[in-house]
């Protein structure tokens, strides 16, 4: 792991949440950023480098942010949760408290929120519950509104609900990445050090999450939103007509910007590109810290 990192520990209704945090105090007109993990990777997600340019902890360092990725519950550090009460609207209660919690501890008024494939989605649950702390902003990313039917997300979804499975790398590995040219041998196996076993309640709402969940909540996120889908995703439709069906959902949001990372398959940070996605997703948010200082607001 890359020096300059730090394990951080908060408490929400009697679950221990934990955090890698990278970065230093940020300049008054940057946002403190919080990132959530998808299923089957802990918060070292954010820590994999697919170029020589390094991993979304990097370059938000470097470009003056601080940086938190949270375990979700279950993951990492973070206490598991009774499988029926696993669900992502739990996951959403208990991170948005973590999040309000180390906000306040880090002094920041300002949040922008990065969630990747099911963290993308818990990401969206906590804006469109409109936060206590100062969310500006969200960008979701590795999910969208169409999953293909038959498709690699419902098998994996098939599994016995109560199972926590620990996939095999080569079987992840298929589904994560894209053609053999968009990655590079050292990001996949620096990898494998964030995946983790996985509760299979996780892979069973993921597929149902854009028809259950969606069309409810979208209409709710009254922040700027950011998605992008991988051009090579294994587990999602990311043909333009349903990137633009998926941001056209968010009709209280004051702007929305939605498309395809292209050559990257579906962790699209871990590709050769994906320092490509994590300078979209800090320009985006400094629009955001801008739209919010001109008197944007989520209320």
């Amino acid at each position: 792991m890359p020096t300059g990192r730090e394990t951080l520990t908060v408490e929400v209704d009697g679950h221990t949440i934990t955090a890698l945090a990278a970065g230093s105090d940020p300049a008054a007109a940057k946002p403190l950023v919080v990132a959530l993990h998808g299923g089957t990777y802990t918060a070292r997600y954010f820590d994999v480098a697919g170029s020589a340019d390094g991993s979304f902890l990097d370059t938000a360092a470097a470009h003056g942010y601080r940086v938190i990725a949270f375990d979700r519950p279950g993951y990492g550090g973070s206490t598991p949760l009774p499988p029926e009460q696993n669900t992502f609207g739990r996951h959403a209660e208990l991170l948005s408290a973590a999040i309000s919690q180390v906000a306040s501890y880090e002094g920041a008024v300002r949040v922008f929120l990065v969630g990747h494939s099911i963290g993308g989605m818990i990401a969206l649950m906590v804006a469109a519950a409109q936060p206590g702390f100062g969310l500006i902003g969200v960008s979701a990313t590795g999910m969208g509104s169409v999953i293909p039917p038959g498709g690699a997300a419902e098998a994996l979804g098939s599994l016995p609900a109560d199972l926590t499975v620990d996939l095999p790398y080569d079987e992840r590995d298929k589904v994560m990445f894209g053609p053999a040219q968009t990655w590079n041998e050292q990001a996949r196996v620096q990898a494998h050090a964030s995946y983790a076993p996985t509760p299979v309640r996780e892979l069973i709402q993921a597929p149902a999450w854009p028809r259950e969940q969606l069309p409810g909540l979208a209409p709710r996120v009254r922040v700027p939103l950011h998605n992008m889908l991988a051009e090579h995703d294994a587990l999602w439709d990311s043909s333009a007509d349903n990137v633009a069906s998926f941001a056209a959902l968010f009709t209280a949001a004051p702007f929305v910007q939605a498309g395809v990372a292209r050559s990257t398959g579906h962790s699209i940070d871990h590709h050769r590109l994906g320092h490509a996605l994590h300078l979209r997703q800090l320009a985006f948010a400094q629009e955001c810290a801008q739209w919010a200082e001109q008197g944007g607001s989520a209320r």
